[in-house]
This record gives structure tokens, C-alpha cells and sequence, in this order.
């Protein structure tokens, strides 16, 4: 063998080191690729459920976001029409009882009056009265 022949089998050996020592690294990246893999089809296998389940919720809140806004609707309708219905009771009838009102409170201020008047007059009465018979009696005596 000749010294050519010996480097080259010392190459050859470390290059079958190097192969093998490359190899393990590969050889468990390979395993993690697998387990990734393995992991990746758990995860959506599991999410499909999910997914068509939140797909579900969506489509029964959507619909029931829609018979709120048909409520709100009608609730605004509901307050209009009672808006419209105020509206007029005042323009029909606000304005004849504010003036019922109005007279009534005018008629008992004129009795209460009348009557303060007619307490006056009787109390003037009753004065003049006295006085005429302290005058008479005065003369007499």
C-alpha cells in the first residue's frame, strides 16, 4: 500500500465519519418533521368541530340579531305613533282644558271674593249698626 493509497482510506474513513455523524441529526430532524406532522393533523382533525360548531353559533346569532333589529324597529314605530298620539291629544283637547281650566279657576277666585266682599259688607253693617245705637244712646241718656 502506498501512502496515496493510505490517504485515500483515511479519507474514505472520515468521510464515513462525517456521513454518520451528520446522519443522526438528520436522522432525529426527520423524527421531529414526523411528529410535527402527526401534531398538525391532531390540531385539524380537532379544529373542524370547532370550526363548523362556531360556524353554527354565527348563523344563529346572526339570526337572532336580525329579530332584534325587527324589534327595535317596531319599538321605534311603538314610540312614534305614540309621539303622533300626544300631539294631537294636546292640539285637540290640551288647549280646551287648559281653558277649563282656566275658567274654573276663574270662577272660584270671583266666589271666594264675592264672598270676602259679602263678610265685609256685613261686618261694615254690624260696625254702622253699632255705632247708631251708641248715638241713640247717647241722646237718651
Amino acid at each position: 500500500m502506498s501512502a496515496g493509497e493510505i490517504a485515500g482510506l483515511i479519507a474514505a474513513g472520515a468521510l464515513v465519519l462525517l456521513v454518520v455523524l451528520l446522519a443522526v441529526p438528520l436522522l432525529k430532524l426527520g423524527r421531529t418533521l414526523d411528529e410535527t406532522t402527526l401534531t398538525i393533523r391532531q390540531v385539524r382533525e380537532q379544529s373542524q368541530p370547532i370550526l363548523s360548531q362556531a360556524s353554527t353559533t354565527v348563523t344563529h346569532v346572526n339570526a337572532n340579531l336580525e329579530r332584534v333589529d325587527d324589534i327595535t324597529g317596531n319599538a321605534a314605530n311603538v314610540s312614534s305613533n305614540v309621539a303622533a298620539l300626544t300631539s294631537v291629544f294636546a292640539a285637540t283637547l290640551g288647549s280646551p282644558l287648559i281653558k277649563a281650566a282656566a275658567f274654573s279657576y276663574g270662577v272660584r277666585s270671583a266666589v271666594s271674593k264675592k264672598r270676602e266682599g259679602q263678610a265685609l259688607a256685613a261686618s261694615q253693617r254690624d260696625q254702622k249698626a253699632e255705632r247708631r245705637a251708641r248715638r241713640s244712646a247717647r241722646r237718651a241718656g
